[in-house]
């Protein structure tokens, strides 16, 4: 059996409420929770939360919520794999034979049921701990400055300033919206980013991590022209 647990919080800081906040008309987590059930991939869908409104709003568009989240693993510390630790544990008595789990975050309106799929046969086909949503970087790393205190540029590689573009490995970051594990490797918890993992590609128009209000706002447009195709 493969289940998906959604964490969602109700403390988020930098947009209040998001979890439950209005995108395009409806809770940003109905996205979620319906690209989960549509993908076909789980009997189940439960939503890990210390909050009784997310749990009602979440409850409402067909999830399970099966206990509250107690609040030590609901601040603002919190690892992803400590709360799926704990949710695996609770759930594996209530889910017949469960192999994988899936962890979906709740503000990923943009998320297509398909990437679940196949995340879980590239799960299924190799000897991987974890598969996990990932882009690919549109400006290499490697090109990367901060500025000093005088306000002038600092390459975080001085010595890669002359190498061509093209000629740097493609880089990817997490696209934040979901990574399939082995119920073991939650379970044991075993560090996500690892070469025990490996990917599954997002393109970049359908990659939005949203943790400020511009991400917020770059979703929506992303999410708008999505609707035209």
């Amino acid at each position: 059996m493969n289940i998906a647990v959604i964490p969602a919080r109700g403390g988020s800081k930098r947009i209040p409420r998001k979890n439950i906040r209005l995108f395009h008309g409806l809770p940003v987590i109905a996205y979620a929770i319906k690209a989960a059930k549509e993908s076909g991939v789980f009997s189940e869908v439960f939503i890990s939360t210390d909050d009784e409104e997310i749990a009602e709003v979440a409850e409402s568009f067909g999830a399970t919520i099966p206990w509250l989240r107690p609040k030590k693993l609901s601040d603002d510390h919190t690892s992803t794999i400590s709360v799926m630790k704990d949710a695996v544990h609770k759930l594996k008595s209530k889910v017949n034979d469960l192999e994988n789990v899936c962890c979906i975050y709740p503000a990923t309106p943009l998320l297509k049921p398909i990437f679940i799929s196949q995340g879980l046969q590239i799960l299924k086909m190799g000897d991987w701990d974890y598969v996990l949503s990932a882009s690919r970087a549109e400006t290499p790393p490697e090109r990367f400055f901060s500025l000093n205190a005088a306000s002038g540029v600092d390459m975080h590689f001085p010595e890669q300033e002359l190498t061509r573009t093209q000629d740097f490995v493609p880089s990817y970051h997490d696209a934040g919206q979901f990574y399939w594990g082995r119920k073991s490797s939650w379970e044991s918890g075993l560090p996500i980013f690892s070469s025990a993992s490996t990917i599954i590609e997002i393109p970049n128009e359908l990659s939005v991590d949203i943790d400020t209000m511009d991400d917020w706002h770059r979703a929506e447009r992303l999410f708008e022209i999505q609707k035209d195709f």
